[in-house]
């Protein structure tokens, strides 16, 4: 919903009595003057969305379910698209019970409501090294398509047995516009991937491996020592980081030259 039919629709609620005048004022301010909502525990940024593209994501950790319950009702009451990032299903099924429309991915820990189906364009892969890296993997892959990508997934194709990467190159990997990457152990995926292709790569180290990976360190370390060009890296088991530098270099020229003016 861009600004005009955001304050259509809120006249529109006014005129009904869905909502009163002073809530409707409180409403524009917060969306078009403050550029933030107040929730006196958290400043949601209503402006994200007009500066880079996209809402804020809100992030589930270490938040309570009744915080978490309020951000999503006030983002939802913006018209943005709600999209909260490790939410455990605890607190995903209190939210949900509390607020409808809502749906939620137990792997990748998302909890999201899409406000307008996006129109898709271009194409990100993102690829797993191994079953163990797919929640994150996931993470990166819904947030994409959250975000308006057309994603396609390969999973389970590490450096272990090459002819299963091999095989999906020559279907799906020289068709992307981005490749998100995601791998644990010894990280070694992205830097492979990246020697044969042609577009970027980016680099998801994840907390998946025995005792001297260090919970992903070795794997963040493998990948920013890639010996391929072209790979950046994102922090580690940060899907939603990945799949948002995918969605900036994904976007169409058009989109990027009217943000630009």
């Amino acid at each position: 919903m861009d600004e005009r039919g955001f304050v259509r629709t809120l006249l529109q609620k006014v005129a009904s009595g869905e909502i009163t005048p002073r809530n409707a004022e409180r409403e524009l301010l917060s969306q078009f003057v403050t550029g933030y909502a107040e929730l006196m525990h958290t400043k949601l940024d209503l402006h994200r969305r007009y500066r880079r593209g996209v809402p804020e994501a809100i992030y589930g950790a270490n938040k309570t379910a009744q915080q978490l319950l309020d951000a999503v009702k006030r983002m939802d009451a913006a018209g943005q698209t709600v999209l909260c990032t490790r939410v455990d299903s605890d607190k995903a099924e209190f939210v949900m019970r509390h607020h409808g429309g809502l749906s939620y991915h137990e792997g990748a820990r998302l909890l999201y409501k899409l406000k307008e189906k996006p129109r898709r364009h271009g194409l990100i892969a993102v690829i797993s090294a191994g079953t163990s890296d797919q929640p994150v993997a996931e993470e990166a892959a819904l947030c994409a398509e959250l975000m308006g990508n057309r994603v396609h997934r390969v999973y389970d194709v590490g450096v272990a047995g090459l002819h299963r990467l091999l095989h999906a190159a020559s279907q799906t990997l020289l068709r992307a516009r981005v490749i998100i990457v995601v791998a644990g152990m010894e990280g070694a995926l992205p830097s492979v991937v990246a020697g044969l292709v042609s577009v970027p790569v980016v680099a998801v180290p994840t907390s998946v491996g025995y005792g001297a990976n260090f919970g992903g360190v070795a794997a963040l370390l493998g990948m920013l020592n890639s010996c391929s060009g072209g790979v950046s890296v994102v922090n580690i088991d940060n899907g939603f980081g990945a799949a948002l530098v995918a969605h900036l270099i994904n976007q169409p020229p058009r989109l990027r030259a009217k943000k630009e003016r």
